[in-house]
């Protein structure tokens, strides 16, 4: 495993990636809005499968859980509340302050997978990368694993 900082990075990388293919960021604002989940988790998980070739556990999860609770909660939740009340309105001004949101809220997302990444010394290894992410969502996501928006994930992170 790289550094944590190396480890931070590639998480982001691969987040851009992942979130730029056909109809994931639907997908994952669906699992979001819906179902309650955290898109960085879900998105670490599939990293760490794919890109790590590590398993998470439920012990695991609940250290990521913990490390990224208070930032996600007191940062970012508050500024996509924020950003999304300020969408679609005409005043040129709120729509230039909804755009310095969204750089906040990016920023933040970004310490919050900084977190994530620094948490997975311990994590146990797979041999097989793709069953690893398919396991690590399984885990996140729980009964939504079923989900259409997670086989689309699944598919997005295949290799091509």
């Amino acid at each position: 495993m790289a550094s944590e900082e190396a480890a931070a990075g590639s998480l982001w990388r691969f987040s851009l990636m992942v979130y730029s293919r056909p109809g994931v960021a639907d997908a994952l604002i669906r699992l979001q809005d819906r179902g309650g989940h955290n898109v960085n988790l879900v998105i670490f998980g599939l990293w760490l499968g794919a890109c790590e070739g590590l398993r998470l556990d439920a012990a695991a999860l609940a250290r990521a859980k913990a490390a990224i609770a208070r930032l996600d909660g007191e940062a970012v939740a508050p500024l996509r509340r924020l950003r999304r009340a300020l969408k679609d309105d005409p005043d040129p001004d709120l729509r230039e302050l909804r755009r310095r949101v969204l750089a906040l809220e990016i920023a933040a997302e970004r310490r919050v997978q900084a977190r994530l990444a620094g948490i997975v010394k311990g994590v146990g290894t797979a041999a097989d990368r793709q069953a690893a992410a398919a396991a690590n969502l399984r885990l996140v996501l729980g009964a939504d694993a079923a989900s259409n928006d997670a086989e689309l994930l699944r598919r997005a992170i295949a290799p091509r």
